[in-house]
């Protein structure tokens, strides 16, 4: 996660976040481990969400392979463990939202490999503070 979140500095600052914050939300983990490293190899962050336009889905917050495991089918099968969690949990999709640029096609090649389709542009403005 650290280098997916690079602005959390510490393990223990990502705890107090996902304990205090995200958790509350319904945030779960769910990691790919080696049987002969207790590190996970990759890692995914999700919850559940309702919406009226399509309704009830597990969204992926965070999906990350650290760069040595990358290309060995962790996040595949972390994808694939998402969308049986989805179906058991009731849900009609899994949703997800992806950086855009040259250091995303990987990313985006997995997700489209998975089944998952381009469903719509997000769009974000930032308030000021």
């Amino acid at each position: 996660m650290a280098a997916l979140r690079p602005n959390i500095h510490t393990g223990s600052e990502f705890v107090q976040l996902v304990d205090a914050v995200q958790r509350p939300e319904g945030y779960r983990l769910v990691g790919a481990f080696e049987q002969s490293n207790p590190a996970a190899r990759a890692v995914a962050g999700f919850r559940i969400g309702h919406a009226l336009s399509f309704g009830r889905y597990l969204y992926v917050d965070d999906l990350s392979t650290l760069e040595s495991a990358r290309r060995h089918g962790y996040a595949g099968r972390l994808l694939a463990w998402l969308f049986t969690e989805a179906h058991r949990l009731g849900c009609d999709q899994v949703r997800l939202d992806s950086g855009v640029g040259p250091t995303r096609t990987d990313a985006h090649r997995l997700y489209l490999n998975a089944g998952m389709a381009i469903a719509a542009h997000h769009f974000t403005h930032v308030l000021d503070r």
